[in-house]
């Protein structure tokens, strides 16, 4: 694993500034970037270390705070009721338009960044999984990496719950990668099933993984963590973004 170097910037969007973390080697050069989404509780410990780990691969990786509009910057949702609760408010009350407002200064940002060399992927898990799903909507992303992302199947994102995601998913020409949890409560085997028929239907070409896991299994805290699935899991991210470049 490379050296790291850690740094964030606050960029303007129209509901104010968006905090983003970034994670790149220090070895002077051009990588390849990663906007990582988070899940609800935003820039946590196990957030940080699974960015680090990816930037120590050779990548520049970019952190949004998810709820920068409500939320000062820097603030971080315990992972207990109170956090989870906050988290998945917010998460209903955050305009559609501003979580792609968040895409398009991103990759704006990053195609002015000293160390990228143009190529951007997303990346997310839980929210964020759907987050980077959607990024892939923009023309400068070119894979997605979806682990878990709630909410695609019923199309409930955003104010109002009511998103758009999974009708457009026939129209995306970024590559696709999927990773499901089959015990998780989120995204049960209806909602999967009804996502790869999505996909099935249109035609596209996708990557679809399924496990035997809960929801949040590559989280390194808690009780839900599969260490062993969240090695594999991340073999299959760097496999993927390297034939993505």
């Amino acid at each position: 694993m490379a050296t790291l170097t850690e740094s964030h910037a606050d960029l303007e969007t129209t509901r104010g500034p968006m905090r983003v973390h970034s994670f790149a080697p220090v070895a002077p050069g051009k990588y390849p970037a990663v906007i990582f989404f988070s899940e609800i509780f935003q820039v946590t410990g196990p957030i940080r270390r699974m960015a680090a780990a990816l930037a120590g691969e050779g990548y520049l990786v970019a952190v949004p705070e998810v709820y920068h509009e409500f939320e000062p910057p820097g603030t971080v949702l315990a992972y207990d009721q109170p956090g989870s609760d906050r988290g998945n408010e917010l998460k209903f009350t955050k305009e559609l338009a501003s979580y792609d407002e968040d895409v398009d200064v991103l990759v704006s940002w990053l195609r002015g960044h000293g160390s990228c060399s143009g190529r951007i992927a997303s990346y997310g898990v839980c929210l964020g999984g759907h987050l980077a799903l959607r990024a892939g909507f923009h023309e400068g992303i070119s894979a997605v990496a979806c682990y878990y992302p709630t909410d695609v199947h019923s199309a409930t994102l955003g104010a109002g719950k009511s998103d758009d995601t999974l009708m457009r998913l026939g129209g995306m020409e970024a590559a696709m990668l999927f990773v499901w949890g089959r015990q998780d409560p989120h995204i049960p085997k209806e909602g999967r099933e009804l996502i790869h028929r999505t996909l099935e239907e249109s035609g596209r070409d996708f990557e679809w993984h399924e496990f035997n896991a809960a929801h949040a299994f590559l989280r390194d805290e808690g009780p839900r963590y599969n260490p062993a699935l969240a090695r594999v899991c991340a073999a299959l991210l760097l496999r993927f973004l390297g034939e993505a470049r």
